[in-house]
C-alpha cells in the first residue's frame, strides 16, 4: 500500500510540474506577444489619406504604416515617400508627400522640369510635367533641416510648391511610408 500511495503522490507531482511549465510558457507567449504590439504601436503608426495628392502611387482613402523609427539612424533621401504635420502641432493634419529637395539645396521649376542646384532631376518614375511651379518658379533655398517635397500627382497637389506649404522641417517628419495596408488587394510595399 504504501508503494500505491508514492505512486500516486509522484504523478500527482509531475502532472503539477507539467501544469507550472505550461503556465509558464502561456505567461511568456503573452509578455512577448505584449512586448511586439508594444514595439510596434512605438515603432509604426498607421494613416488613412485624405487627398488625392500621391496619385498613382497612394489614393485617398488608402491606409498606410508609417515607419517613425526610420530616420533614428538614417537621414531622409530624396524620392522617400514621408509622412509629416502641417506645423509642430500634435493636432495638425498629417500629410504624404515625395521628398525632392535635401537640407542646403536649391530647388527650381522651370518649363515643367524639376531643377536641383541648377541640373535637372531625372526621377525614377514618370510623372507628368509640372505646369504650375509656385514659389518654386524662382530658387527656393532649403535651410540645413529643410525639405521640399511634392505630391505624385503634380498638378492636383499642395505642397512645398505653394507658401502655405512651403519647406518641410525635419522636426514636423513622422516617418517614411512603408506599406500600404489597405485596401488590401494593393497591399504592399510603398515606392
Amino acid at each position: 500500500m504504501a508503494k500505491s500511495t508514492q505512486s500516486k503522490e509522484y504523478k500527482s507531482r509531475i502532472r503539477r510540474e507539467k501544469r507550472r511549465r505550461f503556465l509558464r510558457v502561456i505567461f511568456e507567449l503573452i509578455i512577448v506577444v505584449l512586448l511586439a504590439a508594444v514595439t510596434a504601436f512605438l515603432l509604426f503608426s498607421s494613416v488613412i489619406l485624405q487627398e488625392s495628392a500621391m496619385s498613382p502611387t497612394l489614393e485617398a482613402g488608402n491606409q498606410v504604416f508609417v515607419n517613425r523609427a526610420a530616420y533614428a539612424l538614417t537621414g531622409v533621401r530624396r524620392g522617400d515617400v514621408i509622412a509629416y504635420r502641417s506645423s509642430g502641432t500634435f493636432d495638425s493634419g498629417i500629410h504624404v508627400k515625395r521628398v525632392i529637395g535635401l537640407p542646403g539645396e536649391t530647388v527650381q521649376i522651370r518649363d515643367g522640369l524639376i531643377l536641383i542646384n541648377g541640373k535637372t532631376y531625372i526621377e525614377s518614375r514618370e510623372f507628368p510635367n509640372i505646369t504650375n511651379p509656385g514659389i518654386a518658379e524662382n530658387s527656393v533655398r532649403l535651410g540645413s533641416n529643410e525639405y521640399f517635397v511634392l505630391g505624385d500627382n503634380r498638378n492636383n497637389s499642395e505642397d512645398s510648391r505653394f507658401a502655405d506649404v512651403g519647406n518641410i522641417r525635419k522636426t514636423n517628419i513622422i516617418g517614411k511610408v512603408w506599406f500600404r495596408i489597405r485596401p488590401y488587394t494593393s497591399a504592399g510595399f510603398v515606392r
